[in-house]
C-alpha cells in the first residue's frame, strides 16, 4: 500500500521521451483493467508529437502539463463506435443509443485510465489528469477525428518527472468517506471537523486571502467551480454526447 499511500500528481517533465514500446506495453496493461461485460467500451489516443499537443492545448487551456516537451498525452474515450461496428458486422440489432449504456462506457474509461496511470508510476513516471477535457469535448473531437460514438471522457498527461518533490494533495479522513453498512449523514461539527485540516493548510488560506473570500468553500463556489460555467460547460457536454447518438433522458 506504500505506493498508494505517497503517490503524487505530477505536472512538470524533463525532455526525456516516453519510449513508445514501454508506452504500449502499458496501455495493453491497463486493458486488462475490469469492464462491462467484457464489451471493453472504451479507447486511447495517443498525442505526442509537438504539433499535436500544439493543436490540443488550447482545449485544456494551455496547461503547462499539456504542452511539455516530454509529456505524452492520452485521450481516454467512452467507445461504442467500434462495438457497434462489431455488432453490426455480426447482424445484431444494437440498443445501445441511451444513457445506460453512456454510463457503461464512461465507467469503462475510467477505470482503464486509472489502472494505465498506476502502472506508468509503478514504472517511475509521473501522470496529471486534466480536468479540462468534458470542459471542450467538441473541440478535441475535432481535434482528434473522433467519429461519432466516441466522447473524450478523460486525459492524462504522463512523463518522466522533475525531480522537485511535489508535495502530496490532502485528502479528507477515512471518516469522511467510508460508511458502514448504511450512509451515516453528517452534522454541521462533523463538517468542520473533517475539513479542519484542509482549511488549515498556509496554500489554502493564501488561496482564500488572494480571492478576497471569507472561507475556502467560498474558493470552491466562487472562483474555481462557479454555477455559470458549470452551466455552460454541462451544456456544452450535453449537447456534444447527443451529438453522438446518445439518446438521453428527457
Amino acid at each position: 500500500m506504500r505506493y498508494f499511500n505517497t503517490r503524487r500528481t505530477v505536472r512538470r517533465y524533463t525532455d526525456a521521451q516516453v519510449p513508445e514500446e514501454l508506452l504500449s506495453e502499458m496501455i495493453a496493461a491497463a486493458a486488462q483493467a475490469p469492464n462491462t461485460g467484457n464489451m471493453q467500451l472504451y479507447s486511447v489516443v495517443v498525442t505526442r508529437t509537438a504539433e499535436g499537443k500544439a493543436r490540443l492545448a488550447p482545449a485544456h487551456f494551455n496547461q503547462p502539463s499539456a504542452t511539455s516537451s516530454g509529456s505524452v498525452l492520452l485521450t481516454f474515450c467512452a467507445d461504442f463506435n467500434r462495438f457497434e461496428h462489431w455488432c453490426k458486422v455480426g447482424d445484431a440489432s444494437t440498443g445501445y443509443d441511451n444513457f445506460q449504456a453512456f454510463s457503461w462506457a464512461v465507467i469503462d474509461a475510467s477505470i482503464f485510465a486509472q489502472q494505465f496511470c498506476a502502472i506508468a508510476e509503478m514504472n517511475g513516471l509521473g501522470c496529471c489528469y486534466l480536468g479540462t477535457t468534458t470542459y471542450n469535448a467538441p473541440e478535441i473531437a475535432r481535434v482528434l477525428s473522433l467519429p461519432s460514438r466516441v466522447v473524450p471522457v478523460t486525459t492524462i498527461a504522463v512523463g518522466y518527472p522533475v525531480d522537485d518533490d511535489t508535495p502530496m494533495s490532502d485528502r479528507l479522513p477515512l471518516e469522511a468517506i467510508m460508511h458502514k453498512e448504511v450512509y451515516r449523514d453528517f452534522s454541521d461539527d462533523d463538517i468542520r471537523r473533517i475539513y479542519a485540516l484542509k482549511e488549515s493548510l498556509d496554500e489554502n488560506r493564501r488561496f482564500v486571502a488572494e480571492n478576497g473570500k471569507q472561507t475556502l468553500a467560498q474558493v470552491y463556489t466562487d472562483v474555481r467551480y462557479t454555477r455559470e460555467a458549470n452551466e455552460h460547460f454541462s451544456r456544452l457536454y450535453l449537447d456534444f454526447i447527443t451529438s453522438c447518438g446518445f439518446k438521453l433522458p428527457e
